[in-house]
């Protein structure tokens, strides 16, 4: 009886033998399959090592067939010279031609993800049970096996710098022919690009300022721009803005309509016609807005997991984040969060932009500019932050009439800069419209 609730994990010999048999009739077919199939898939050790050894000798262009093949396996040891060549021929009988590799190949993943599956599942129970995290950490780490293993991602797995090597110079090759790969996403201001030569996949870009600055303003342009010229998903999250407000300020910025007159509906005739004009190209990028209170970085990712074609994060603010867990202080729990955004931006391969207000030290400072010293309730923000970008308007402190006009200078100073230079760039601030503008022929400070 004991015998009988013993479960076999899922696994086809017949359909691992005839895909290494269909390589060996036909070594062209490992092409077709190359991209779908890693050694990890195969079940039976062996069939990973003869697999292994077709992939290198297909990638050194010699030859597979059942000599060189065999060969290649006692020169690593897995066969002696004496044994192993029976089989190899057997694999070649086991099929008549390699028309069929791709069925082949798709058994081999069925059952590969099968296995994972249940690994993952075993993984799971057995936190569950331990009951020593808490109950949000255990599903966020639940669903990102699950996730993992839905993309074809096996994280338990160490990866073979010959399937690195492959990817770096797949991305070489294409950086080599489109130089605009290099640049990353771009924030849509060709000043600051050429500073940040973009944001990088997997960035987490902090944006720091005073209240009244135009931090979120300023998120709010780039997640335009990025939207507008990658034709991508940018998600907001506006934990301190409703949705409504948050797109009257994106219509103001793109309209070129006053923001109050947006608000107190005083409009003219041509505002309505620029307004018309604004909403037709926004209601044709995929921005996607979220204005929940008090999310956490695990409720942010299960809805990003579900996101197509996403292509940025933005989050306004930091400080209005709540942790997963009760932690003593909010140094420890911003310090968590601030760490789960970089693994959430690492997880999703996109850069997540994350606003946040800075403390009271610019105003007893002379000069009033911010530095990195001012981030507040954690330094982990600091270190975990691939990019930290403040910004700065000198007539923010101004009570005579230069703090009043239309357009004004604001620096956009790059504190942080994991991928290249620091430095300040000058661009232009229209309040009535919140919107930053690049002003030309700027002069980068060192």
């Amino acid at each position: 009886m004991q015998d009988e609730l013993i479960r076999k994990l899922p696994f086809s010999m017949p359909a691992e033998q005839s895909l290494l048999g269909s390589v060996l009739i036909d070594p062209a077919s490992l092409t077709e399959i190359a991209g779908l199939i890693h050694e990890g898939d195969f079940y039976l050790t062996e069939h990973r090592q003869i697999y292994l050894a077709m992939l290198e000798l297909f990638r050194a262009n010699n030859e597979i067939d059942v000599v060189t093949l065999i060969d290649m396996l006692v020169v690593k040891g897995i066969y002696d010279k004496s044994g192993g060549e029976d089989y190899i021929r057997t694999l070649t009988e086991v099929v008549p031609d390699a028309l069929n590799i791709k069925d082949y190949a798709r058994i081999v993943k069925e059952k590969s993800v099968l296995r994972q599956l249940i690994d993952a599942c075993g993984t799971i129970s057995e936190a569950a049970y331990s009951e020593q995290e808490a109950v949000t950490s255990i599903l966020d780490h639940a669903e990102n096996l699950i996730f993992n293993i839905a993309q074809g991602r096996d994280t338990k797995n160490f990866r073979h710098i010959r399937d690195v090597l492959k990817d770096v110079y797949g991305h070489l090759h294409e950086l080599n022919t489109n130089k605009e790969a290099t640049q990353g996403t771009r924030t849509g201001f060709s000043a600051l690009d050429r500073v940040l030569a973009g944001m990088g996949k997997s960035d987490l870009v902090l944006v720091g300022a005073r209240p009244g600055m135009g931090k979120t303003s300023f998120a709010l342009n780039v997640a335009t721009n990025v939207a507008k010229q990658t034709k991508k998903a940018v998600c907001i999250f506006s934990l301190e803005m409703s949705a409504d407000q948050l797109v009257n300020r994106v219509l103001a910025s793109e309209a070129l309509v006053n923001s109050y007159a947006l608000r107190t509906g005083e409009l003219k005739p041509e505002d309505w016609e620029h307004l018309a004009v604004a909403a037709g190209e926004l209601a044709g990028c995929d921005i996607l807005i979220d204005d929940t209170s008090g999310m956490t970085v695990t409720a942010m990712k299960a809805k990003l997991r579900r996101v197509q074609n996403l292509g940025l994060v933005v989050i306004d603010y930091l400080g209005l984040m709540q942790g997963d867990g009760h932690r003593d202080n909010r140094v420890q729990e911003v310090s968590e969060i601030s760490r789960s955004l970089k693994i959430m931006a690492k997880e999703l391969m996109v850069p997540v932009i994350c606003c946040a207000q800075l403390s009271r030290g610019p105003e007893s400072r002379q000069g009033n500019k911010p530095m990195l010293s001012d981030l507040r309730d954690s330094g982990a923000i600091e270190q975990d932050a691939d990019t930290v970008i403040f910004l700065y308007r000198s007539e923010y402190y101004k009570t005579d009439e230069a703090a009043n006009q239309d357009t004004s200078i604001a620096e956009i100073i790059i504190a942080k800069n994991r991928h290249g230079s620091t430095g300040t760039v000058n661009m232009g601030w229209n309040g009535q419209f919140t919107k930053f503008i690049t002003i030309e022929n700027d002069q980068e400070a060192e």
